[in-house]
């Protein structure tokens, strides 16, 4: 279970959110540009210190400004895609991938079969030496996604995950995600706002307006292009 109660002052809001993320279920964080969304992400993920709350994952606290605990970054084991799909340019596909596995200082042997194992996964065989630099904005969300995936991550979190991939790939890649999430019994966040994203992979969503939570429930009950904040 993520637990996330967090207040962080903006330059032009304050940040004032609070909500839980279960095991093996994805909670799609939606809301208008500048809402807080990609910030709350930079939070859990230990990016960015909030002024005051707490982050917790099955009891064991992240941050909590209160008691001085301000786990790095680093040490979370929490795998990140960015809404601008940051990957290493310089470096391969498969170099990419094993980045943050030889940052964990992992054998060599490990490395080379999880690296193996989401180049088969994400269609990435053929591009495992390619520099990420010359790939486009679709593989290299793929890229990204690889390289959060294969650190065997305890929270997964994702910044517009799908805007750059062909409708072959979308389908491939959120059934993948759907199918990683609940066999790995992890939570995961996703921002989007795309409402074709929440019916294909949200399981609950929360809605971020100025900062602040407008509404929350099952993705189900959330209707068709319509944000509950009023301010679409």
């Amino acid at each position: 279970m993520l637990e996330v109660k967090i207040a962080k002052k903006l330059r032009d809001l304050t940040l004032d959110l609070a909500f839980r993320a279960e095991p093996g279920k994805i909670v799609i964080l939606m809301g208008t540009n500048g809402a807080g969304k990609s910030m709350t992400l930079n939070i859990i993920a230990g990016l960015i210190c909030p002024d005051s709350g707490t982050v917790s994952i099955c009891g064991e606290p992240l941050v909590d400004t209160g008691r001085g605990i301000d786990t790095p970054a680093e040490d979370r084991r929490i795998g990140y895609v960015f809404q601008s799909s940051a990957v290493f340019p310089h470096l391969s596909v498969r170099e990419n991938i094993a980045f943050g596995l030889r940052a964990r200082r992992l054998p060599g042997q490990v490395i080379s079969s999880r690296v193996d194992h989401w180049l088969d996964r994400l269609d990435l065989v053929d591009l495992a030496p390619v520099k990420a630099g010359k790939l486009s904005g679709g593989q290299k969300q793929r890229v990204a996604l690889a390289r959060a995936l294969a650190v065997e991550p305890s929270l997964l979190l994702l910044d517009e995950p799908f805007t750059a991939l062909d409708a072959q790939s979308d389908r491939r890649v959120k059934l993948l995600l759907k199918k990683y999430v609940a066999e790995k019994k992890i939570p995961c966040i996703v921002v989007t706002h795309r409402n074709k994203d929440i019916r294909d992979v949200g399981d609950r969503v929360c809605v971020i307006c100025k900062g602040e939570k407008s509404w929350e429930g099952a993705a189900a009950d959330l209707s068709e292009g319509v944000l509950p904040c009023g301010c679409q």
